[in-house]
């Protein structure tokens, strides 16, 4: 069946193995995705939802790079919001409400016409490796799959523990099995491995909800989309979330199951997701507060599953229900199936190389959970820069590494293979020390020219970009080149608690006041008559009306992002010795030794290192 030899085989088809298969083959690699159940391509295992604080970012950074996510996430969509409206630009985020079938199948459709790309259905059990090189994968049946690259993207599965109570069992996902072997394999190479612990929220049935006792939680006004190419069009109508909370009653009720939970009995050792606590996590820690939000949302446009956001737990199955109905809104819930937690293999990620290529195995590369990390869109941004990069390796092609300043998926992966993760990663804004320059709305001129450098983003794709750029560009050029006299600005100054002016000015400096909006500069005349007669949208719109206002942060942020990209080109020889720099401190001398990092500014980042360190490795290096 398989005597060709591949160049990239990805085992595991969830977020991060679609995208790495997908860049891959669309890179022109003959790639195999290898995963234990076809029917579960994409599946959105936890919430059915894309995007968020930050997340939604990342989601715009793989379609500028020509992955799939964002047009999955359009055209299964049912419902969208641009959360932090009420902050500025670089805090503003996407996020979609999916319809958790229809995001599979549409995931699937896609990669079964993306050409260069065959798929098997198997679980892999073991890896072939020679002369510290992966040469392919072995399955279950004993197959033997020959590949110049393999991207491990196991999720959950590897050695997957499913825990509901007193009660636990073998799984990758609750109905499916574990995988086995490759932890064990890994390990024997030389691999350091931990566990980790996710859970899930009950799912329940909404014919049995009164949604009149909750808070309504409709979509935009006027919804926009993800992906950037004008192949999908923002929602027309949306279904809404619904909002309840706990009560006092509710913890009681939780509480009496404590003894039987595997979080505080001791069953589950591993570390959960800080920032995405379970229920039981959060009235133990949290205990000043007498109530915690729900979020009820639907799974999709005609089913009437919904999944309730902010109750994942592990408490067994009786305490969650009567805990449940006793929530506003949920008096007679009846359950599609109970919440869980599970436990899996990890590989701390400062094990990899910025490529996520593994510095012990030539040619192996992980992407993921398998990481340390949490979320779908941490996943697939690591599936994409993994498949991007096991691709180039094959093609004997220069590396593609994203910079802190040039993406939040430069971010992340800077951030897992320098600092590591103790505790499931997730991605914040407050992550990025370039959020100014890494807004959601500028992503395609960030990385669309790169995408089409790697041969993922079309030629369509940039030319498009190329002109919104060039027209936003040519839109803020006119504010700072029309003037506007005292007697048309004044007007709409006083209407707006804004000092009015003596004399004639600018529009730009107008403009660039904080209470001044598009709407207010388009009663200039001059104004609504360049954005009709040039036919603007609102993208170029609202992209100069960033430029304006923010200028000044924008430039302060790129002079930084220039000063530190300095050391960035200060690059330390491979398996440099730092045990000899006796005047450094023995914990950065270890630390270093350890993580190997490739440039001065990375060896800057790792925990542990000082400023006094890193001035004591310039010295050494005649810096």
């Amino acid at each position: 069946m398989f005597n060709e030899e591949y160049d990239v085989i990805v085992v595991g088809a969830g977020h991060a193995g679609s995208e790495a298969a997908a860049s891959a083959a669309n890179m022109g690699s003959k790639t195999l995705l290898i995963t234990m159940n076809l029917q579960n391509i994409a599946q959105m295992s936890c919430n059915p939802a894309m995007g968020g604080i930050a997340k939604g970012q990342i989601v715009r950074e793989i379609d500028a790079l020509g992955g799939y996510s964002g047009i999955v996430s359009d055209t299964s969509a049912i419902q969208f919001k641009m959360l932090n409206k009420s902050k500025g630009p670089a805090m503003w985020s996407p996020r979609v409400q999916s319809d958790r079938m229809r995001f599979a199948e549409d995931w699937r459709l896609l990669l079964e016409q993306t050409e260069n790309l065959d798929f098997y259905q198997e679980m892999v059990s073991g890896l072939i490796v020679e002369g510290g090189k992966v040469c392919g994968v072995v399955t279950s049946l004993g197959l033997k799959i020959k590949s110049k690259t393999v991207v491990l993207t196991n999720g959950t599965f590897l050695n997957g523990l499913i825990h509901i109570g007193d009660k636990n069992f073998g799984g990758g996902r609750a109905g499916e099995k574990a995988a086995t072997g490759i932890t064990e394999q890994l390990v024997q190479l030389g691999f350091e491995s931990g566990r980790m612990k996710t859970g899930t929220p009950p799912r329940v049935d909404g014919r049995s909800l009164d949604f009149s006792k909750m808070i309504e939680q409709p979509g935009d006004v006027s919804p926009e989309k993800f992906s950037y190419l004008d192949v999908t069009k923002p929602l027309t109508h949306q279904r809404s979330c619904h909002m309840s909370y706990t009560s006092e009653k509710v913890h009681d009720l939780l509480r009496e199951g404590f003894d039987r939970s595997p979080m505080f009995n001791g069953r589950i050792q591993s570390l959960g997701p800080r920032y995405c606590p379970s229920i039981e996590d959060k009235i133990n820690r949290f205990a000043d507060k007498d109530r915690h939000q729900l979020f009820v949302e639907p799974e999709g446009w005609n089913t009437v599953e919904y999944y309730i956001n902010g109750f994942s737990t592990s408490l067994p199955e009786d305490i969650q229900f009567k805990a449940l109905r006793s929530v506003v809104g949920f008096e007679n819930v009846k359950f599609f199936r109970p919440g869980y937690a599970i436990e899996y293999d990890y590989f701390p990620p400062t094990q990899l190389k910025h490529t996520l290529e593994t510095k012990l195995v030539d040619g192996l590369f992980f992407a993921g959970q398998i990481n340390g990390t949490t979320g779908y869109e941490e996943a697939a941004s690591q599936g994409l820069m993994a498949g991007i990069n096991a691709a180039l390796k094959v093609q004997e092609r220069d590396p593609f590494i994203l910079q802190r300043n040039e993406a939040y998926i430069g971010v992340l992966v800077d951030d897992l293979i320098t600092k590591g993760t103790e505790e499931p990663y997730r991605m914040f804004t407050s992550r990025a020390e370039y959020r100014t320059l890494l807004r959601q709305d500028n992503a395609d001129f960030r990385l669309t020219p790169k995408g089409y450098e790697l041969g993922l983003a079309s030629e369509k794709r940039l030319k498009r970009m190329e002109e919104k750029q060039e027209a936003s560009e040519k839109l803020v050029q006119f504010f700072r080149n029309t003037s506007v006299t005292a007697e048309e600005a004044n007007p709409v100054l006083i209407a707006k608690n804004s000092a009015p002016v003596k004399q004639q000015g600018k529009m730009f400096k107008l403009f660039a006041r904080p209470n001044i909006t598009i709407d207010d500069v388009r009663q200039f005349d001059a104004v609504e008559e360049y954005i009709t007669s040039n036919n603007l949208d609102s993208e170029v719109i609202e992209q100069a009306e960033i430029q304006v206002k923010y200028s000044g942060y924008i430039d302060k942020e790129k002079n930084n992002a220039d000063k530190l990209n300095r050391l960035e080109n200060v690059k330390i020889p491979a398996n440099f010795d730092y045990s000899k720099l006796q005047s450094m401190s023995l914990e950065a001398r270890e630390k270093l030794n350890k993580i190997q990092p490739v440039t001065v500014s990375q060896a800057s980042r790792i925990s542990g290192v000082s400023p006094s360190d890193i001035s004591v490795l310039l010295v050494y290096m005649g810096r």
